[in-house]
């Protein structure tokens, strides 16, 4: 894909081993694209370690906080991978792609900790590991206009659409499509070449992630490009990215999400199946709760243009008691495009973390108030 990167003007940066497209034009253009119209992002960089066997679902549902076992095929779901102390090692998405194969999406610089996580807890069951990473691009078109855009590509095909009767399998496409609900995916093909097709993303808006072999990558993203060309698609970079995560509340790795937090902290409790039957690596840690006083993950608006930024202290306004000692941390912030006003995710103490409260980030030495505020910053509007 370098080179297709290289020839739409792409600046890169190094990101977890990779040498990524960070912008192409400007990250506030490619932000309002994915807004308003459409952006088409490489992945390649996330790792995929397939779990297959007659006890796949056992080991995953021992491995990880979710329960995949109830995952029905075609389906995904959001889970996390912890450790014994209950601190998050990973966010994942799980597929499970056929009768006993499930595909585990991870982020890049976790891909070898996964890979080896999986490996070791799955050794008690009938159940094989395979970190497929270097055989799977994943490519990924984001925006109100990704479906009017994947429907009018040409050369695309379906070997499965989970939610149409079999007769219409093939023959309609686009209802195919329209009809794949969120978190779902379907077999399909590109240029005859195998595809898988997930409504699934990262940014807050509508979309699909497209999984297919490199050699294929390059073809597919081009045809992307020239299909939506009409409808506002542009090439976006990182940066993009991380602004419409942010918008979108979704925690990043480490920056929300550590090995020093627990699920709850993360406001991810949720993703926890304790009523899941069985043990699982970390029950014990996280039925135990965090300590007292843990801080915990908030949003926070700000007024004016000067943007928090991770690491940045949080403390209680200026002039109230012991205003001089940190009481949080920004973990992720920036001057948000859609919004135009700053945002930010921190921890703070719990007694502080109350919708409403007002706080100062230590910006460059100068305090700027921000209020807390319930997440995720931006939803879209559904049709």
């Amino acid at each position: 894909m370098h080179q297709a990167h290289v020839a739409a003007g792409a600046s890169f940066t190094d990101f977890a081993g990779w040498r990524m497209p960070v912008r192409y034009s400007s990250e506030l253009a490619e932000h309002h694209a994915v807004r308003t119209a459409a952006g088409l992002f490489d992945l390649s960089h996330m790792g995929e370690i397939v779990v297959l066997g007659p006890q796949a679902a056992d080991a995953l549902d021992y491995a990880l906080a979710g329960r995949l076992s109830a995952l029905q095929q075609g389906q995904a779901k959001y889970s996390l991978l912890l450790d014994e102390s209950g601190g998050i090692l990973d966010d994942l998405v799980v597929y499970r792609t056929g009768a006993d194969r499930y595909m585990v999406v991870a982020n890049a610089a976790n891909r070898r900790t996964v890979a080896d996580a999986l490996s070791r807890r799955a050794a008690s069951f009938d159940a094989e590991v395979y970190d497929e990473s270097d055989d799977i691009a994943l490519i990924a078109i984001q925006g109100p206009r990704s479906l009017e855009i994947l429907q009018n590509l040409d050369d695309l095909g379906l070997e499965s659409a989970p939610d149409l009767p079999e007769d219409r399998e093939e023959a309609d496409i686009a209802h195919a499509l329209a009809a794949l609900r969120y978190y779902r995916a379907l077999s399909g093909t590109f240029s005859d070449r195998p595809l898988l097709i997930a409504r699934t993303g990262y940014t807050g808006e509508d979309g699909f992630e497209l999984y297919t072999a490199p050699d294929d990558a390059p073809a597919l993203w081009d045809a992307l490009l020239e299909t939506g060309a009409g409808a506002g698609l542009v090439p976006a970079g990182l940066a993009a990215r991380d602004t419409l995560r942010l918008e979108a509340g979704m925690p990043l790795y480490g920056h929300e999400l550590t090995t020093g937090v627990l699920p709850a902290q993360a406001g991810l409790a949720r993703v926890v199946a304790l009523d899941k039957p069985g043990d699982f690596v970390g029950r014990s840690a996280v039925e135990g709760g965090a300590p007292e006083g843990a801080r915990v993950l908030v949003g926070l608006t700000g007024e004016g243009r000067r943007a928090a930024r991770a690491g940045y202290a949080v403390h209680v306004p200026s002039g109230e008691p012991h205003a001089d000692a940190p009481v949080g941390e920004v973990t992720s912030g920036a001057l948000s495009p859609t919004l135009g006003h700053p945002i930010a995710m921190a921890y703070v103490d719990p007694a502080l973390a109350e919708t409403g409260t007002r706080l100062d980030v230590d910006v460059r030495g100068s305090r700027v108030p921000f209020t807390v505020t319930p997440l995720p910053f931006y939803s879209r509007k559904k049709n």
